[in-house]
């Protein structure tokens, strides 16, 4: 993954925005409550607390750029799924430093709802 730090487990938000509109999936491992009151339209939810009950919806094929609320949990996700095998980075600041670069996010349960930015 080019834009990942130096050493490949980490990349920022605003990076992680313009991959995930091409080849990487961004997998968002928040609650559905927080996902709810503001996610990435690019995002996927899969909570962490089931990751390892769906790990077949991960794609084995693009790179998985990993967010939380402040990349904690989102880091031990990353790393998790670097074990086993897959391309994936912490979106480092997760979706805090969404809110602090301005990113547009989606609220509600679906992904078509309605977008304005993080406040």
């Amino acid at each position: 993954m080019p834009d990942a730090n130096s050493d490949n487990t980490t990349i920022s938000v605003e990076d992680a925005l313009r991959l995930a509109t091409g080849d990487a999936w961004l997998l968002d491992v928040r609650e559905q409550d927080e996902w709810d009151a503001g996610h990435l339209p690019a995002a996927h939810l899969i909570p962490m607390s089931v990751i390892g009950m769906r790990m077949e919806e991960v794609p084995t094929d693009k790179d998985i750029l990993v967010i939380c609320h402040s990349g904690a949990r989102s880091e031990r996700v990353a790393s998790a799924l670097r074990d086993v095998g897959y391309n994936a980075v912490n979106v480092t600041g997760g979706m805090m430093a969404a809110r602090a670069s301005g990113a547009e996010v989606v609220t509600g349960d679906q992904p078509d709802g309605a977008s304005r930015p993080l406040a």
